[in-house]
């Protein structure tokens, strides 16, 4: 993984079709911290992957390619922030108070939960729902063992927020 850091992958799941692809910032023994790269040459925020269910990290021509052309037209910056990937709950507290808002997604790729931490323990999961409207909505649980990925500082998420800010 060391050697990945700072270079463009794509991470395919064992139970998922959807790949992610990003640059490697940072990792621990169960999360990984991309600088999310959507599509083509696009950058566009982050997301912390569970390293859990991974099948292989992949640097084809097409990765490197993208990579370079990433890097020429200057669309990575250093990332400012040192995230604490020890725990869920450190992760989510840190990304509450610097970000105001993350997104959540389990195993289940149609769906995904904007919002910011309320409580979180071994058992159960809470944030206050971000809807697809920027508004701010009902408490919502999950178990925290299904979290596979956090994004946030996407255009999406950035979006939202503002609404969800102005009308509050």
């Amino acid at each position: 993984m060391k050697e990945n850091i700072g270079h463009l992958i794509t991470i395919e799941f064992t139970d998922r079709k959807e790949t992610i692809s990003g640059f490697i910032i940072d990792y621990s023994e169960r999360w990984i911290l991309l600088k999310l790269n959507p599509c083509d040459f696009l950058i566009d925020g982050y997301s912390i992957v569970k390293n859990k269910n991974i099948k292989s990290f992949i640097r084809t021509e097409r990765e490197e390619f993208a990579e370079k052309i990433i890097r020429l037209k200057g669309l990575l910056s250093n990332f400012e922030h040192k995230i604490p990937l020890d725990n869920l709950s450190t992760i989510l507290e840190y990304l509450t108070t610097n970000f105001g808002v993350f997104q959540v997604a389990t195993k289940r790729e149609s769906a995904c939960y904007l919002g910011k931490l309320v409580t979180i323990d071994n058992e159960e999961l809470i944030i206050t729902f971000l809807n697809t409207r920027g508004k701010w909505s009902d408490e919502i649980s999950f178990n925290p063992k299904k979290i596979r990925l956090i994004e946030f500082d996407t255009d999406y998420i950035n979006s939202l927020k503002l609404i969800g800010d102005l009308e509050n």
